[in-house]
């Protein structure tokens, strides 16, 4: 049981609003395929997963052991592994997940183990690299791809996909629509040869509102379910999924001349109240945040963080707020909070939510 006092809150009907929102920009006959790795970038991937399950085609992951969760937890639906490993392979088979096969290691492995059980038609999903540079075969394997697949009757190519680069970014636009071209280039070959044709898909979160002419069969939906569309316009159309909260534990009064927290990093130069909350950088509150580069919400008004962040504290000023032990501090409830502690951080938002820690609890609000 997780009776921490620090709530991380999922707003059930922001999710569905923001899947909407990315929904109506889809052709008719267009899939959509959610992303929930990284435990639904740091909400809940199971309850995320069940909030949607009924508007979508697919969920995707990067370890078999999320797809794992979410069948243990009842999830039906799909779901891509996005990187599975030659080890997993077995555990894929038994829990129904489709692997995403990126290289031959993995390919043959895959193949082998379906010749070996055997398998019949089961569903895989080949990845090619346009210009990422993380995963993915290039467009010379097409026909060593081609010739092992017309081997096998135990395999079934359910989609062929690739991963945008810098889809959010207007000066990379010539960079993009070449990663797009060679795609479909690939997709071409393949199609000419397999057979059949597998769904094909490459549109992430910004490549469904900047490149909506390249839908293909299915587009992958990840940090837009969550509230963020990488440009300002775009987030101000979506709500908000994710809501840091906790309470003060404590406050003290601080005399002048004395110190707050680890290195006496905070001198008090005239009486000060603080207030101690109990999260800090192991919940993922980073120590960027300390010394007032960050800060709270207590009652509507902003404390800023004293002193250094603490591995399960933060000692916030509350010297001109009227609080008292027990009333509720928001570490965060609103997109633009969320970025400027991820340009504080110097990050990104995708980072911000992913760390939140497995240890604060997560609450669903519908």
């Amino acid at each position: 049981m997780n009776n921490h006092v620090t709530i991380l809150e999922i707003d059930a009907n922001a999710v569905l609003h923001n899947l909407n929102y990315f929904k109506q920009k889809l052709q008719a006959n267009t899939k959509i395929l959610v992303v929930v790795k990284a435990f639904g970038y740091g909400s809940d991937a199971v309850e995320i997963a069940k909030i949607v399950q009924n508007e979508v085609d697919y969920f995707a992951v990067a370890y078999s052991s999320e797809g794992i969760i979410l069948r243990e937890s009842g999830i039906k639906t799909p779901i891509l592994v996005l990187h599975p490993q030659v080890e997993n392979l077995n555990d894929i088979v038994k829990y129904r997940l489709e692997p995403n096969l990126y290289n031959f290691k993995i390919f043959d492995a895959f193949l082998q183990l379906a010749d070996e059980a055997p398998l019949m038609n089961y569903p895989i999903h080949i990845k090619f690299n346009t210009g990422l540079n993380r995963l993915g075969f290039w467009h010379t394997d097409v026909p060593a791809i081609l010739t092992s697949l017309k081997k096998s009757n135990n395999i079934k190519v359910e989609s062929i996909f690739s991963h945008l680069a810098a889809s959010e970014d207007p000066n990379e636009q010539e960079f993009t629509i070449g990663q797009i071209n060679n795609f479909a280039y690939i997709v071409k070959q393949i199609y000419e040869h397999l057979g059949y044709e597998p769904m094909i898909h490459i549109l992430n979160t910004s490549g469904i509102v900047n490149y909506s002419n390249a839908q293909f069969d299915m587009v992958r939906l990840g940090i837009g379910l969550y509230g963020f569309g990488n440009h300002p316009e775009v987030t101000a159309q979506l709500k908000n999924t994710h809501s840091l909260k906790s309470i003060i534990s404590q406050i003290h009064l601080v005399q002048p001349g004395e110190t707050v927290g680890y290195n006496r990093a905070f001198v008090a130069n005239s009486p000060t109240r603080s207030a101690t909350i109990p999260i800090g950088h192991a919940d993922g509150i980073s120590r960027r945040l300390g010394n007032k580069e960050g800060f709270v919400i207590i009652n509507n008004q902003p404390a800023p963080i004293i002193g250094n962040v603490c591995m399960d504290m933060i000692m916030v000023d509350v010297s001109k707020i009227d609080c008292k032990e027990g009333d509720e501090v928001i570490l965060f409830n609103h997109q633009q909070h969320i970025e400027y502690i991820a340009h504080k951080c110097e990050t990104i938002p995708y980072e911000t939510i992913t760390a939140i820690s497995q240890r604060v609890k997560r609450l669903v609000k519908s």
